[in-house]
């Protein structure tokens, strides 16, 4: 983060100096720049290549950084009002209208404005990345014969047996397919057993990505309510037997956004249940390997008990290391896994080989397994900090669960909040969030997680993406601070 900071400031810099310069005019050398902003090479390097995106700095090998020829006047803006016609004709007779919204995706994804804290993300903050292990292993993998190669379509054999391990059970690397993150192998998925207009069933709440995706494909998602325990088995076979549906969504393990772990006695039964309807159920084990330094034995995947071929399995490397680090497995058997594997084709060909290379490289390395120790014992203590801040400066937000995985709690705000505000009922995560945000820190509001009306008010705190304990704590006084302001009564 310090890093990214010191290049845009650098960049900036540099392109106000553009003006002491004429077109075609030579820029200081990369040594004189170190020198005079006292910045590493490397920052030197990303600054001018930030300009050179710009199209403000040229570069010529072995001669230096020249500022670039003025630009071409813009051709003229042309006239695009048609296209309101033809997008809003395209879904006229769908059965269930294909819309595309971003949105609850966006708030994981998008950085927020300088000197707001981000209690809002969805990845590790660059201070718990495992940076120097993936850079050697993609270093190392760029180095390994045939790197640079077309991989098989199904995947690397080793990275696919990898894998099938780390799922267990009888789960074969015949039974694996490697996709680029779990995205889009819940988009896969979803494509391959649900056709538009299809029913598919969902935790309530659930990942808003989910509930994009299927929205995309024109699919309509129905509730199943989860408690600390997961899904109610009792609830999803009413699901089921209404609906018809022949698709369950789930995370069993440290649910997103609740934490919740399916309990023992609830996983067999969800089996049979969807077996007995002929439906699939598609396991997202998306954080697996963000356990905290306090939980015990984690259960199985579902896969690992399922010898019928119900589940479709997701697992993913990226939570546990990079947003960018895009490796995933769709694990599935029997006649589904062809059908899978053919839409990852027509979508995606395959995933980039020098990728695959890089996470076979990292997986086995002893930096590894030293990362997800590290990992977990700062997981756990940033969990400890937020919810013993939560419970000093800020006891009004319900945490009915606290999980021992994830990276995130689950808060339900009170009605009425004593009488003296209705801010914290219907849409009142939404001001609560906006108010947040006023007082300099980024908090998710509850809404998107629903697939229909929410029971109560939500917000949703990220304890992974924070810099530190210290920005978690500043974090809760000025979330303090924005509830002051939700709840100041009007003159």
């Amino acid at each position: 983060m310090q890093e990214r900071s010191s290049v845009l400031e650098l960049a900036e810099r540099l392109r106000q100096d553009l003006d002491r310069y004429s077109p075609g005019g030579k820029l200081p050398s990369s040594r004189a720049l170190v020198e005079r902003f006292r910045v590493s090479p490397v920052t030197v390097s990303r600054a001018l290549a930030q300009l050179v995106a710009e199209g403000l700095v040229v570069t010529r090998p072995g001669a230096g950084a020249f500022k670039a020829p003025p630009r071409t006047a813009a051709e003229p803006t042309g006239d695009t009002s048609w296209q309101e016609v033809a997008l809003s004709a395209d879904g006229a007779l769908d059965v269930v209208p294909r819309t595309v919204d971003a949105s609850g995706v966006t708030v994981c994804l998008a950085a927020p404005p300088p000197g707001v804290l981000e209690l809002s993300g969805g990845y590790l903050h660059a201070s718990l990345e495992p940076e120097r292990a993936m850079a050697a292993a993609l270093a190392r993998a760029g180095r390994r014969p045939g790197a640079w190669g077309r991989p098989p379509l199904d995947g690397l054999p080793e990275l696919r047996e990898w894998f099938a391990r780390d799922i267990g059970g009888a789960v074969t690397a015949a039974e694996v397919l490697i996709a680029s993150g779990g995205q889009s192998a819940l988009a896969t998925a979803l494509r391959a057993l649900a056709p538009p207009g299809a029913p598919v069933l969902v935790e309530s709440p659930t990942y808003p990505g989910m509930l994009a995706i299927a929205r995309a494909a024109g699919l309509r998602p129905v509730p199943v309510p989860v408690d600390p325990d997961g899904v109610k088995p009792a609830l999803l076979a009413d699901a089921f037997k209404a609906t018809g549906a022949r698709v369950f969504v789930c995370q069993p393990l440290f649910q997103n956004p609740t934490g919740a772990v399916l309990a023992a006695d609830r996983r067999a039964e969800v089996l049979r249940i969807a077996r007995e309807a002929g439906a699939f159920v598609i396991e997202d084990d998306f954080v697996r390997r963000l356990v905290h330094a306090d939980a015990g034995p984690l259960p199985r995947p579902l896969a690992a008990d399922d010898p019928d071929g119900v589940v479709v399995h997701v697992g993913s490397l990226t939570k546990a290391t990079s947003p960018s680090f895009r490796v995933a497995a769709l694990a599935a058997r029997g006649p589904v896994l062809e059908r899978l594997r053919a839409i990852q084709i027509v979508d995606t060909f395959f995933v980039p080989r020098p990728l695959q290379e890089a996470a076979l490289e990292l997986v086995g390395s002893p930096a590894w397994p030293r990362h997800l120790r590290n990992l977990a014992a700062e997981l756990k203590t940033r969990r400890d900090t937020l919810t013993g801040a939560l419970a000093h400066h800020v006891p009004e937000l319900a945490l009915p669960h606290i999980p021992s995985g994830g990276y995130h709690l689950w808060l339900r705000l009170p009605e009425g909040f004593g009488g003296t505000s209705q801010a914290f009922g219907s849409g009142g995560d939404a001001t609560l969030t906006a108010a947040a945000l006023r007082a300099g820190v980024a908090i998710t509001p509850g809404r998107p997680y629903f697939s229909a009306e929410p029971p109560a008010a939500h917000i949703r705190l990220s304890f992974a993406a924070v810099a530190g304990t210290g920005e978690i704590l500043e974090g809760v006084r000025r979330l303090r601070a924005a509830c002051d302001e939700v709840l100041r009564p009007r003159p």
